[in-house]
């Protein structure tokens, strides 16, 4: 893409900032936001038949962000976009994707991009607990997300991978007895 066509892009994204705790996109709601994420640690969660926060995902800038299946059809979130940090995004609105898929050929091509990324991501997580020990994704997630690590609850990061948070802190000994 050209740097003019991705600057007259940009003129359709508006900054905002998004605080610790707040809720992007909220269960039962309809997303009519997509996000860039220049700043910050997003998380999406749900919460599961005993109550509990399970999260499955992070986001982690530089990223985009959206609850693809609401936000394109216009249905209310089975999940939750929780900022676990504060944050500085630029937001589209619906319309304004609409429009831009329909008239910007380079804008249809990133965002089946970024539809594709999405989908490897959510598949290759899902295959993780499969293929994967608990050890081996925290390492995995160590190895591509230090930040996720260094500024998240080991509580939400259990979730994630999950396990306990009583397992997690096992594996991370294990880990520090092993590298000593």
């Amino acid at each position: 893409m050209s740097d003019d066509k991705a600057d007259y892009i940009s003129t359709f994204f508006e900054k905002e900032t998004v605080k610790k705790d707040d809720l992007l996109i909220k269960e039962g709601k309809t997303s009519k936001k997509s996000y860039f994420l220049e700043k910050g640690i997003i998380r999406c969660y749900i919460i599961d038949l005993n109550g509990e926060e399970v999260t499955t995902r992070f986001y982690s800038a530089p990223d985009f962000l959206n609850d693809y299946l609401s936000f394109f059809k216009q249905k209310p979130s089975e999940e939750n976009y929780e900022a676990l940090t504060d944050c500085n995004v630029w937001s589209i609105n619906h319309e304004k994707v609409q429009y831009c898929f329909h008239n910007i050929p380079e804008f249809r091509e990133w965002g089946r991009m970024l539809l594709t990324l999405n989908y490897v991501k959510m598949h290759k997580h899902m295959i993780s607990f499969h293929k994967y020990t608990a050890q081996e994704r925290y390492e995995n997630l160590l190895k591509k997300h230090p930040e996720i690590i260094q500024k998240v609850p080991l509580k939400i990061i259990a979730s994630y991978l999950g396990i306990t948070k009583f397992s997690l802190s096992r594996i991370r000994k294990n880990i520090v007895k092993t590298t000593v």
